[in-house]
């Protein structure tokens, strides 16, 4: 829809490429499908290749934009919209359970490599106020995020996803859709909260710091990641295989880990 206007250079230090492909861009919209009871939130809009389109159907569209000067052109253009809010931050410090008026909020976004994976383990504080997210990221951490055991990009950050999320990959996007054009492909994901985790972690700091310890040492087995955790010399052999590496649990796997550790603080 729009394209870079020549007023604004894309900035490296935002990782900022913008997408330009308006079929590509349509099918985020069909995508995405906002309602007019919706109450979304776009993350780094640019210059509105998405925004034009989510406005028109939803009840709110708020945006978050850290350049000042992007800010300023989405406010000169959509500011006398009366469904529409822009917070001119980084969203990394944003609060996102503020903007929630007792309806959940729908995400999206197209997200700089560089804040992609800190972001996504901010908005799980928020999962609580969250319907849905759509993100473009870079292939590799959609792959991640969607990694089965045993799979290269499997760790932490598909685990803990997994955990609170439902995970689907939508459709890849060559560098060609943006400019400037990126020296990566990139891909849309879908997240879902789920309304209660399909398994279990009786307590989630100590199922985060597990997970968190093991794909530190990644390489060494569980039985040698465990004796860095508390209670963890306690874990029978029988109770689960120490011998293997980490990428060799599932989800459950971890959480009844996890699990065992709590009984054992």
């Amino acid at each position: 829809m729009t394209e870079p206007s020549g007023k604004h250079r894309a900035r490296k230090r935002f990782g900022q490429n913008f997408l330009i492909d308006k079929q590509i861009i349509s099918q985020i919209l069909n995508a995405i499908d906002s309602q007019p009871e919706d109450h979304i939130v776009e993350i780094g809009p640019g210059l509105g290749a998405l925004t034009e389109g989510l406005l028109q159907n939803c009840d709110q569209l708020t945006v978050v934009e850290i350049d000042r000067g992007l800010a300023a052109e989405l406010s000169e253009r959509y500011g006398n919209h009366p469904n529409f809010g822009l917070h001119q931050m980084d969203a990394l410090t944003l609060d996102f359970s503020t903007l929630s008026q007792g309806e959940n909020l729908r995400v999206v976004g197209n997200l700089p490599y560089n804040i992609s994976t800190p972001l996504l383990f901010h908005l799980l504080n928020y999962r609580h106020v969250i319907t849905d997210m759509y993100f473009m990221l870079q292939k590799e951490v959609v792959q991640r995020l969607a990694a089965a055991p045993g799979v290269k990009n499997y760790g932490r950050l598909s685990i803990m996803m997994q955990y609170h999320c439902q995970v689907r990959t939508l459709m890849t996007v060559p560098p060609e859709a943006f400019r400037p054009a990126p020296k990566v492909t990139s891909a849309v994901v879908q997240l879902v909260p789920h309304p209660r985790p399909p398994f279990h972690a009786t307590d989630l700091q100590i199922f985060d710091r597990l997970v968190r310890t093991c794909f530190q040492q990644r390489r060494k087995t569980l039985r040698n990641s465990l004796k860095l955790l508390p209670g963890g010399s306690d874990i029978k052999e029988n109770q689960i295989d120490l011998s293997v590496r980490p990428e060799s649990l599932s989800v459950e796997d971890f959480v009844t880990l996890a699990n065992l550790l709590t009984r054992t603080d």
